[in-house]
């Protein structure tokens, strides 16, 4: 498990870094590197996607023990 939230979380860096160079240049680091539209960044989209699917898990986790009183647990 720890090493799909690993392979997740730097999917989600690579999905941020790519809308940041997006937003800030209109530059779409993905389609350069593998082709706009090619099946190739499309499968890496959908794994960006899957990968922030993902972490809402952990973060839901780490949400509700933080706001949890220490009497409860």
């Amino acid at each position: 498990m720890k090493i799909l939230n690993t392979v997740t979380l730097i999917l989600l860096i690579v999905g941020g870094l790519n809308w940041g160079l997006f937003g800030l240049f209109g530059f779409d680091l993905v389609a350069a590197l593998f082709g706009a539209g090619s099946a190739l960044s499309r499968l890496v989209y959908v794994l960006v996607g899957l990968s922030a699917l993902w972490q809402i898990r952990p973060l839901t986790a780490a949400l509700g023990g933080a706001a949890t009183p220490a009497a409860h647990r």
